[in-house]
């Protein structure tokens, strides 16, 4: 991976608080042209350092507030595979991990409710071929979420 220096550090540090800042405006934070902020932006994509942009979406608007963890079991962890295109299914599955520890997998979904939550276990998940158990923890509120530092 190509080196990134300081002034693409803090350009990072001002987009990852808001994406919907204007180039002119990080141009003008940094000390330098707004053509050098495009062509350094640019570059961080291409090298894969930037992998998204776009709007956050409140889910609690939207109709979803239950946010929850569910910690998943399979027979086998070489059935990962298998799952995880399952679990793309799902709507409501936002973020799957393949881990250590306890659990072969870890999922984050969003339900409208404990009914939907449980609709979405019993229903959805726990009917998955390879999955044997899984243990659900709900987040009682978000304290606070970021970006890794640049």
């Amino acid at each position: 991976m190509e080196k990134i220096d300081a002034l693409d550090r803090k350009i990072l540090g001002i987009i990852s608080k808001n994406a919907r800042i204007p180039f002119k405006d990080v141009a003008d934070i940094c000390g330098v042209s707004r053509a050098a902020i495009h062509q350094r932006v640019q570059k961080m994509i291409e090298l894969k350092i930037i992998i998204g942009s776009g709007y956050q979406l409140n889910p609690k608007m939207l109709g979803y507030s239950t946010c929850t963890y569910i910690g998943v079991k399979l027979e086998r962890g070489s059935m990962y595979k298998d799952v995880v295109p399952e679990f793309e299914k799902i709507p409501e599955v936002v973020e799957c991990h393949f881990t250590t520890g306890p659990y072969t997998m870890l999922i984050k979904l969003f339900a409208r409710d404990n009914e939907h939550l449980m609709e979405l276990l019993n229903g959805r998940i726990q009917e998955i071929q390879g999955v044997i158990s899984t243990e659900t923890l709900i987040s009682l509120r978000q304290s606070f979420k970021r970006e890794i530092p640049s």
